[in-house]
């Protein structure tokens, strides 16, 4: 690793911590680097409060304000360059008169889009974009795909026997165990909506919330034969919904991998069988493994959409 890509992954770890305070912003993370020195470090923790720069530059220690001059920044995300909740972090990184900007990628919302990039460059600010691009970008999927695409990063998430069934004989059937159910739950409080299909709504009246885990349930969301589905997508693109959990039975599961709407599938897959049921899923052919790890009896692999 450079030693840019060293700071920009200390940047990915402190944009994490904003996975649920964040939001509707992205997770941003910023390192202030002086004389081979960290000297300031921040991130985005809160819609409408201070952004990952304001924070980095609030904590720079007073007797090592005279470093700035000679100082690198590196940002996640490129810096905003316009008045929002808050004032723009370009002007601000202006003002603190910075010797380089080190920046991950850039932003895809429409009031940014290069344009904080070429803000600083214009005062003679020297400014690298593109250090580690694809880690920043994936850190931000939900973001990304909200504001690139129109609608919300959509998780299809099930679980299946080891021989490949989804209940037992039409009931509801426990595959989860401790460990996995907390990590689902987990999955729910980092996601904004989730959803069932009528079916499985009505079957088995699923509560959908954070039990588990510590944070806010995702919005609740029921696909029913009156709501086409992408009319249902659209809806919650213009609700500001940005991520999506779909739960849901077989046919529902099908219904999103057969009209393209998936950005990831999770598929837990336990020790049990059973002798008859509803058969899981199938995987669609376009994936590529992303993960595969190990929960006492129970596997999660984590698949995405396979380049082209």
């Amino acid at each position: 690793m450079s030693e840019d890509e060293i700071y920009m992954q200390r940047c990915l770890q402190l944009a994490a911590n904003g996975i649920q305070g964040a939001r509707p912003n992205p997770m941003v993370g910023a390192v202030i680097v002086a004389n081979n020195r960290t000297i300031g470090e921040g991130y985005h923790v809160r819609c409408g409060q201070g952004h990952a720069e304001v924070n980095a530059f609030a904590s720079v220690k007073p007797e090592d304000e005279a470093l700035l001059k000679d100082a690198t920044i590196y940002v996640s995300l490129e810096p905003c360059s316009h008045y929002g909740k808050t004032p723009p972090c370009a002007d601000l990184i202006i003002k603190k008169g910075v010797k380089r900007v080190v920046v991950g990628c850039i932003d895809p919302f429409a009031e940014v889009q290069g344009r904080g990039v070429e803000k600083i460059r214009q005062t003679g600010i020297e400014v690298t974009v593109g250090v580690l691009e694809k880690e920043c970008q994936w850190l931000n999927r939900r973001f990304f795909t909200y504001h690139s695409k129109h609608r919300p990063y959509i998780i299809l998430k099930w679980a299946q026997t080891a021989n490949g069934f989804i209940d037992n004989q039409g009931k509801a059937l426990q595959i989860s165990n401790e460990q996995t159910q907390m990590l689902s739950h987990q999955l729910r409080a980092e996601e904004d909506a989730i959803l069932v299909g009528h079916t499985t709504e009505s079957r088995e009246h699923p509560q959908l919330t954070v039990r588990h885990w510590v944070g806010p349930n995702p919005k609740r969301v029921v696909l029913t034969h009156q709501r086409p589905l992408q009319q249902l997508i659209d809806d919650l693109y213009q609700q500001g919904i940005q991520s999506l959990i779909v739960e849901g039975g077989r046919q529902t599961h099908e219904s999103f991998i057969e009209a393209g709407l998936w950005d990831e599938i999770r598929v837990e897959t336990g020790a049990m069988t059973v002798s008859e049921g509803t058969l899981a899923p199938q995987l669609p052919t376009n994936v590529s493994l992303l993960s595969s790890e190990v929960y006492g009896d129970n596997n999660i692999k984590r698949y995405i959409k396979a380049l082209e």
